[in-house]
C-alpha cells in the first residue's frame, strides 16, 4: 500500500510549486531533487523515508507540476527563496532538508540564507563547481538532448542511452516525466552551477547535517570533501563507494544503509 496520501500545490514566493506528500507521521522533511528530476521520479526513496517521516518532495518550478512560465526564473536565489517562503505557508517551525545535487546547492543556500528555519540537511553530493573552478562533468547537451527527445514524445529504450545503468521502471517514468522540465529553467541551473558560489555559503552551516557522495560520481572529488570539511566542519562525510552521481539510483541499499546510519533508523528493512 502506497504512503502517498496526496499531492498538493501551494503559492509561495509567488509561484505556484507542486508537492508530493508521503507518510505524515514523524519529524517534517522537505525532500529536494535535481535539475532535471520532477517529485514523481524520487517517490521510491520517499516511500522508504515515509515509515520514519512526514516526507513532502518539491517540484522546483519549472518542473514537474509546478509554474513554468516562460522565461521564468530559475536561479539559485529564487529556488532557495522559494524553499524558505514554502516553510513559511506549510507553517513549519523547522524541517529536514534532504537534497541531491542541484537540490542540495539549493537546500545549501536556503540553510545559509536562513539557519533558523531548518533543523537538519542531508546533502547527497552537490555540485561544488563555481566561480573560477572546474567545469560540472555532464555536458549540457545532456540535458537539452533527452529534454528535447522527451518532449517529442520518448520511450524507456529511446532514453537508455543517457542512463544506460538504470532499470527498465526508472527509465520508463524519466519517459513519461522529463518533458516536464523546461529547458530555460534547466539551462538557467546548469548555468548557475558554474557562476554561484556556493563554498561561501558553506562557513554560514552551523546546524547538523550530513554529505553523502558518490564514489563514481566525478561530481564530489576528495580535494572537495577536504575543502568542505575545513568551510563546513559540522557536515559529516560518507561516501557510497560503488554509486555514481544518481546513488539512490545506482546503489539504493547503500544509499539507505548510509543515510539510515546518520538519521539512526533502520531505511533498509523491506518492512
Amino acid at each position: 500500500m502506497s504512503s502517498l496520501p496526496y499531492g498538493h500545490h501551494v503559492r509561495a514566493n509567488g509561484v505556484r510549486l507542486h508537492l508530493l506528500r508521503y507518510g505524515g507521521q514523524g519529524p517534517r522533511l522537505l525532500l529536494l531533487p535535481g535539475i532535471t528530476s520532477p517529485a514523481i521520479t524520487w517517490g521510491f526513496v520517499a516511500e522508504r523515508l515515509a515509515r520514519h517521516y512526514d516526507v513532502h518532495v518539491l517540484d522546483f518550478r519549472g518542473r514537474g507540476l509546478s509554474s513554468s512560465t516562460p522565461g521564468i526564473n530559475a536561479s539559485l536565489d529564487a529556488m532557495a527563496s522559494d524553499v524558505l517562503d514554502l516553510l513559511d505557508v506549510l507553517a513549519w517551525p523547522s524541517g529536514t532538508l534532504l537534497g541531491h545535487s542541484m537540490g542540495a546547492r539549493v537546500a545549501i543556500r536556503a540553510a545559509a540564507r536562513n539557519p533558523q528555519r531548518i533543523a537538519e540537511l542531508l546533502l547527497i553530493d552537490p555540485p561544488m563547481t563555481g566561480p573560477g573552478r572546474r567545469t560540472y562533468p555532464t555536458p549540457l547537451s545532456w540535458y537539452v538532448d533527452s529534454i528535447r527527445l522527451a518532449a517529442q514524445g520518448t520511450t524507456a529504450e529511446e532514453l537508455r542511452p543517457f542512463a544506460p545503468t538504470w532499470s527498465e521502471e526508472q527509465l520508463r517514468l524519466r519517459a513519461e516525466w522529463l518533458h516536464t522540465c523546461n529547458e530555460d529553467a534547466v539551462v538557467q541551473a546548469y548555468y548557475g552551477f558554474h557562476l554561484d558560489d556556493i563554498h561561501a555559503d558553506l562557513p554560514k552551516l552551523h546546524i547538523p547535517g550530513l554529505l553523502m557522495a558518490a564514489g563514481r560520481g566525478g561530481v564530489l572529488l576528495p580535494d572537495d570533501l577536504a575543502e568542505i570539511k575545513t568551510l563546513a566542519p559540522g557536515l559529516v562525510q560518507c561516501t557510497a563507494a560503488n554509486a555514481g552521481h544518481m546513488i539512490p539510483w545506482d546503489d539504493e541499499g547503500d544509499f539507505y544503509r548510509l543515510l539510515g546510519e546518520y538519521l539512526k533508523v533502520d531505511l533498509l528493512s523491506q518492512k
